[in-house]
């Protein structure tokens, strides 16, 4: 399991490959280095909706696999093809991960009047003040 945030670039279309396999491609940049790299992954079958939820522009956190296979030409000739095969999506800043389970940050949403009007007089400065 590997992860890597950045930029989404690219969602491509899903592709029905065959009766029982679909597919979906997309494009992750990551600018942490001085070259910035166009990554590609693949979602498959139920994973392909994870995109649905995303936008060209919005920075995410991918979480994927490593496959790699071997393949023979019909002249004899082997040759080795490597997927990142993505299995998580997160939006980095806001948002729950697509994908896996629900965040254990979720704030829970004030339900009687004295709860709303205590959660709306909260302030950033109050925000970094941690009880312990």
């Amino acid at each position: 399991m590997s992860e890597l945030t950045g930029i989404l670039k690219m969602k491509g279309e899903e592709t029905q490959v065959s009766e029982k396999f679909k597919k979906r491609e997309f494009v992750v940049t990551d600018a942490n280095d001085m070259y910035p790299q166009h990554i590609a992954f693949q979602l498959t079958q139920d994973k392909c909706s994870l995109l649905d939820m995303m936008n060209v522009g919005d920075q995410v956190k991918v979480t994927f696999n490593i496959r790699g296979r071997e393949w023979t030409s019909p002249q004899g000739e082997v040759k080795y093809f490597n997927t990142l095969e993505a299995w998580r999506l997160e939006k980095v800043g806001n948002g729950n991960p697509m994908g896996g389970a629900m965040s254990e940050m979720a704030m829970p949403t004030a339900s009687s009047p004295i709860e709303n009007a205590i959660a709306s007089n909260t302030t950033a400065e109050d925000e970094d003040d941690l009880p312990f």
